[in-house]
Parts: C-alpha cells; structure tokens; sequence
C-alpha cells in the first residue's frame, strides 16, 4: 500500500509542468477580448495569429515554471530522505 501511495505521489508532481502549461493557455485565452472587437474585421485574422503565438509563449512559460516548481519539490523531498536516513544510521550508531 505504501508503494502505491509513493506511485501516486510521484505521478501527481511529474504531472505538474503540463497542469501549469494548459492552465496559462486556459487563462491567457480566457482573459483576452475577439480579435474582431480588438482590431476590426480587416486584420483580425493577423490578430488571430499573434494571439495564438501569445498563448504558446503563456503555455511555454507555465511549463517552465512547472518544471522549476517540480524541480524544487524534488530537492526538499530528496533533502527529507537524506536526513531521515542519517537519522536512522545515527539512532542505530548510538544504540550499539
């Protein structure tokens, strides 16, 4: 059961940088006005184009930030894990 719950752990953080990347886009779409409204029915497919290129860049960067994000967690549970087994080994070293 402890595995399967260390599984499940680990698969929740990897999923993490995709989460942020289509919560960006999500975001980033969600919050700007049409095209048409913005510029006119003359360049609203150029708008169109631009808003697409912004929306990448938002999912790239939330991407990025997952990655950063999950890099951080990785390092404070490896950190607890090493400190937790030293603590062991010390805890046995004095018993004997």
């Amino acid at each position: 059961m402890r595995i399967v719950i260390t599984v499940i752990k680990n698969l929740l953080i990897s999923a993490l940088p995709l989460v942020l990347g289509f919560a960006a886009g999500y975001v980033f779409s969600h919050t700007r006005a049409s095209c048409g409204s913005m510029v006119g029915p003359l360049f609203a497919a150029k708008c169109h184009g631009r808003l697409l290129q912004y929306q990448m860049q938002f999912q790239t960067f939330g991407t990025a930030l997952g990655c950063v994000l999950v890099a951080l967690i990785g390092v404070v549970r490896e950190l607890r894990a090493r400190r937790a087994v030293q603590s062991r080994a010390s805890s046995q070293g004095d018993a004997l």
